[in-house]
């Protein structure tokens, strides 16, 4: 007999649009595969497929992860700047934070 299925998300966004979708998958189901399954990569062409830095509620992950009931896959955005190297210029400039 084969284990029930469970619920997940996969989330994604961007300053112009954000996505949240539901699925429910088998036991075993890694974050990549949920990904793929969501058809977030079609919503979002940007999205490379080996490139996707992934986490489940702002903890990263790898993507042979593998899901719990429950789970939100969140698909990370690349940092536009180094948060340190931005620091380092604000102190060096004595420019405050804001």
């Amino acid at each position: 007999m084969a284990e029930p299925l469970f619920g997940v998300e996969v989330a994604h966004a961007r300053p112009e649009r954000q996505l949240i979708i539901a699925l429910q998958v088998a036991p075993g189901t890694t974050a990549l595969q949920a990904v793929l399954a969501s058809g977030m990569l079609d919503a979002f062409p940007v999205l490379e497929r080996d490139a996707l830095k992934l986490g489940i509620f702002s903890k990263a992950v790898p993507p042979s992860h593998v899901l719990r009931a429950g789970d939100r896959v969140e698909i990370y955005r690349p940092l536009q700047a180094d948060p340190k190297a931005v620091r380092r210029q604000r102190a060096e400039a004595g420019t405050p934070r804001g």
